[in-house]
C-alpha cells in the first residue's frame, strides 16, 4: 500500500505545527518530542475516513475495540520514558503502530524498539506503515503483553499502551538495572500513568514509583488474537 506522508489540508504540515503549539501549551516542554510529534505523520495510522481528524489531541478508533491514544499522551509518555537514553526498549501494545514511530524517530536516544501486540490484524497494518517511514530500528511480535518479550530483554525502557490493574511482574522482571517502566495502571475509568524506575543495583531489584499523570486507556488485556 501506497501512503501519502506528506499529507493535504487537514493532513498537512500547517495542521500538525498547530497541533505541536497545543501540545507545548500543555505542558510538553521537550523540544525534540515536538519535532518528531511534528514530522511523523499520524494520519497513515488511522482510517482514511478519519485522516481528517489525525492531528486533533484525541484518541481515535482504529478497529477491534482499540484506539490511537492522543498524541498529547504519546508525546507525554515518550517525554517522560526518554529522561535520558534508552538503548533498548520494549513496547506492549503495538496498535496503530504510531507511538512506536514516534519512539523509534527519537534519534540517539532510542536504539531499537521491540514492539509486541496481541491482536494479528493490527500488528500487520503497523508493520507496513512502519516500513513506509523506513524505520528499521523496530521488531515486531504478535504475542501476549502481559509475558512481555523475554528472549530480548533485559531492557533500558519499558511502554506499555494498555491498561492492566495491576503491574506483571514479568515486565518489572524484564527491566534492566536503571530502566525505566511506563505503564498506566487501574480499571476501566481514570487510570494513573504509574513511572517504576529500577535502582541501578544488579543483585536486587528495588524499585522507586511515581505518578506522571491521570489518563484513560483501554484495559490490557491477557492472551493473543
Amino acid at each position: 500500500m501506497t501512503y501519502d506522508l506528506r499529507g493535504i489540508g487537514m493532513t498537512s504540515q500547517r495542521t500538525r505545527d498547530r497541533l505541536v503549539r497545543r501540545l507545548a501549551e500543555h505542558g510538553i516542554d521537550d523540544e525534540e518530542v515536538l519535532e518528531v510529534v511534528a514530522t511523523v505523520p499520524r494520519h497513515i495510522f488511522v482510517d482514511e475516513a478519519l485522516a481528517h481528524r489525525a492531528y486533533e489531541d484525541s484518541a481515535l478508533p482504529i478497529g477491534f475495540g482499540q484506539t490511537i491514544s492522543q498524541p498529547f499522551v504519546v508525546a507525554l509518555m515518550t517525554m517522560t520514558l526518554l529522561n535520558r537514553p534508552r538503548p533498548r526498549i520494549l513496547e506492549v501494545g503495538t496498535g496503530s503502530g504510531y507511538q512506536t514511530a514516534v519512539l523509534a524517530s527519537m534519534g540517539a536516544r532510542v536504539g531499537k524498539i521491540f514492539s509486541v501486540e496481541r491482536l494479528a490484524p493490527l500488528i500487520e497494518r503497523a508493520r507496513e506503515r512502519l516500513h513506509a517511514l523506513g524505520l528499521a530500528n523496530v521488531r515486531l511480535k504478535h504475542g501476549d503483553g502481559y509475558e512481555g518479550w523475554q528472549a530480548e530483554g533485559l531492557f533500558d525502557g519499558i511502554v506499555v499502551t494498555a491498561a492492566p490493574r495491576a503491574v506483571p511482574d514479568s515486565l518489572l522482571e524484564q527491566l534492566a538495572p536503571g530502566g525505566r517502566l511506563v505503564v498506566p495502571v487501574g480499571d476501566d475509568g481514570v487510570q494513573e500513568l504509574k513511572v517504576f524506575d529500577r535502582t541501578e543495583s544488579v543483585s536486587e531489584q528495588e524499585f522507586s514509583v511515581s505518578t506522571a499523570e491521570y489518563v484513560r486507556f483501554v484495559p490490557l488485556l491477557k492472551g493473543v488474537q
